[in-house]
């Protein structure tokens, strides 16, 4: 009887004091497909690439894999699903040739949509990112690109997004939306990107 006693003692002392088990689920993207994921401890591996795979490691380090049904996940892991950030969104303000402050007139839609969208995410960041064509030095060129990101850095805290939330950055003639020839105006490269995360 002692024996028993003891072993039970054991078996509540490492259960109350072994660390909690982890536990890894593999989400599809909104297409319904996975990618992959290699999972490692110093006792074993384990490669997930189903959607909805899932490992656990136990106290030793060792996976127990399985494949749990969407719906289960969905249920299990609600309040962790439903504090995911909203999917990144973009939105292109084109700009009227050597302007910094010319802006197509879509302008005010394109700023109500963000808006909008703003306080869908529990932390947003917005990234602001100027662009030019290839028209003019590439020293104009950057200080042009970067002028008309502040400009529109601008809009966005008159409209009331908090200054903290917005990064700039000016990309000259670097990354046209259209690749043309040098000295070659086209309205599609004189741009600023808003990406909200």
């Amino acid at each position: 009887m002692l024996l028993f006693v003891a072993g039970l003692a054991t078996i509540l002392y490492l259960g109350l004091n072994a660390e909690p088990a982890s536990t890894v689920v593999l989400l599809p993207d909104a297409d319904g497909r996975a990618g992959a994921l290699e999972l490692r401890t110093a006792s074993d591996q384990q490669r997930l690439d189903t959607p909805y795979a899932s490992a656990t490691s136990n106290a030793r380090g060792v996976f127990v894999t399985a494949v749990q049904d969407a719906d289960a996940v969905r249920q299990r892991y609600a309040q962790t699903l439903d504090a995911r950030p909203g999917k990144p969104v973009s939105f292109t303000l084109l700009f009227e040739f050597g302007s910094a402050q010319e802006v197509s007139p879509d302008f005010q839609p394109v700023l109500q949509r963000l808006m909008a969208l703003v306080s869908d995410y529990p932390a947003p960041e917005i990234t602001v990112i100027g662009h030019t064509d290839r028209v003019g030095t590439l020293l104009d060129n950057d200080r042009l690109s970067l002028q008309r990101a502040q400009t529109v850095r601008g809009w966005l805290i008159q409209a009331g997004v908090d200054p903290a939330m917005i990064t700039v950055a000016g990309r000259g003639e670097r990354e046209p939306a259209v690749a043309t020839a040098d000295e070659v105006a086209r309205a599609e490269n004189r741009r600023v990107e808003i990406n909200l995360r």
